[in-house]
């Protein structure tokens, strides 16, 4: 992105952490500084920042300034573990942070921090990585549907489903994204739209019950989406809404493409069924943005995400490559 600041970043000047606050998006751009884990563990769980990557960073970087704040690096990791429940790369980059602490090294500020930086940059080669192996999968000219956002703005570097998307336009294939809105909360309507438009790839909004009429009227060529966790045999969570694009794609015979992070991997987890879905606020559906659209009293049921069998995935992409037609003996296979 050329106008905006990064996703996140650690301020030399500040010495602290600060987040492109995505709630803002796209009317105004503007930064969290951030000073104690509250203001992290807030920023993640009112989405200010959000995807799983980004988490993950947001989190490493959460625990220094939480160490900073009481002195108490275990703290600020439990905290931060509390925070949102599906996004495995959460629990691995504080895992990861947990493992440099108990190792008691002898300045122990400089340690954490170190491994909050090789965490993002190592995202941003993961995304680098899955951009080139994602792009040759697209056709040279065609629309390419998305849903929810899973770019920059998702990540530390280019994105997981839009670094694949970006790379793509950037060897001069002619694609045009569709972007489903991604109600409640219009991700892909906000973020994904804004990001295309930074990039000066093309890109169409639609909303999320058009998916169906668009790929009926040959307007989609393939489907490619994000995740934000995926289980031992290639079942894979992502934004609510996902399930359903995924089930369109194969009955119009549309190539379906999950693109993810072996971090976002949990092998601990034979199948989608046992992934955690978080269930976010009523508020979400019932006042979208201040706006009441549903009669006070009425129940409302706001699942964040849904899972997506490995049966309806043609192909899993990572930083190491192209799993296709996913199983656990594949998966295994891929990150062994």
């Amino acid at each position: 992105m050329t106008d905006a600041p990064p996703t996140l970043r650690w301020d030399a000047d500040l010495d602290t952490l600060v987040l492109l606050d995505q709630t803002k998006l796209p009317g105004s751009v503007e930064e969290i500084v951030c000073r104690t884990v509250e203001d992290v563990f807030g920023a993640i769980v009112r989405l200010s920042v959000r995807g799983a990557p980004a988490i993950g960073c947001a989190a490493a970087y959460g625990v220094v300034v939480g160490f900073d704040e009481s002195g108490d690096a275990a703290a600020a990791i439990d905290r931060l573990a509390a925070s949102r429940p599906t996004a495995v790369n959460l629990f691995w980059a504080l895992d990861r942070v947990r493992r440099v602490l108990e190792a008691s090294p002898a300045d122990v500020r400089d340690a954490l921090l170190s491994e909050a930086r090789a965490i993002e940059v190592e995202d941003r080669e993961m995304c680098a990585a899955m951009g080139r192996h994602g792009a040759d999968l697209l056709p040279d000219a065609g629309g390419i549907l998305t849903h929810c956002n899973a770019g920059a703005l998702a990540t530390a570097g280019d994105g997981t489903a839009l670094s694949v998307l970006f790379e793509a336009h950037r060897r001069g294939k002619a694609i045009r994204v569709f972007a489903d809105e991604t109600r409640p909360l219009l991700q892909g309507a906000r973020l994904t739209a804004w990001e295309c438009q930074q990039r000066g790839v093309p890109v169409t909004v639609l909303c999320d019950n058009a998916a169906a009429a668009a790929m009926a009227a040959g307007k989609i060529a393939a489907v490619v989406v994000g995740s934000d966790r995926v289980a031992a045999n290639g079942d894979a969570a992502n934004k609510i809404g996902t399930y359903g694009v995924a089930c369109l794609a194969a009955r119009h015979g549309i190539p379906f493409y999950v693109v993810a992070p072996s971090s976002t991997f949990d092998l601990s987890l034979a199948s989608g069924g046992d992934i955690p879905i978080e269930q976010r606020a009523a508020a979400e559906v019932a006042e979208p943005f201040g706006s009441r659209t549903v009669p006070e009293g009425v129940d409302v049921w706001n699942p964040a995400f849904d899972v997506t069998p490995a049966a309806l995935i043609t192909a899993l992409v990572t930083e190491r490559g192209v799993v296709r037609d996913p199983s656990t003996q594949a998966v295994a296979d891929h990150l062994a």
